[in-house]
């Protein structure tokens, strides 16, 4: 029996800010959507267009405040082929709210402050 990674799930509280970030910060975009018949929920799959991994991102309807995100040092990872340049980009776009310059990584934060870990390209 083998087990492979497919995706990862995080709700959303103002779905339309949440994908512009990922689109604009990371180069996802909308793979497919599930709208609810009832209007209760909409879920959204992002794609890197790279691997087969997506990011799910859930808006629920009847949510009314921001998502408390507790203590934890739980975050998704993304490796960037020009980290100059995205860290450029973050910089510009305010969402950078860690660096580490030591270890040569920094995190940016989305509408819903989950943070979101930046590598540079493996070294060969």
């Amino acid at each position: 029996m083998k087990f492979t990674f497919d995706h990862s799930n995080i709700n959303v509280f103002n779905l339309e800010k949440s994908l512009e970030f990922y689109r604009e910060n990371l180069g996802l975009v909308e793979d497919r959507r599930i709208n609810a018949k009832d209007g209760s929920f909409i879920i959204v799959y992002l794609t890197d267009k790279v691997t087969n991994y997506r990011l799910e991102l859930t808006w629920l309807r009847d949510w009314e405040k921001p998502y408390e995100l507790g203590d934890n040092e739980s975050h998704l990872a993304f490796r960037v082929d020009d980290f100059d340049k995205a860290y450029q980009l973050h910089q510009k776009n305010g969402c950078i709210c860690y660096e580490n310059k030591d270890m040569g990584i920094y995190f940016i934060n989305d509408p819903d402050d989950y943070w979101l870990e930046i590598l540079p390209p493996r070294k060969k």
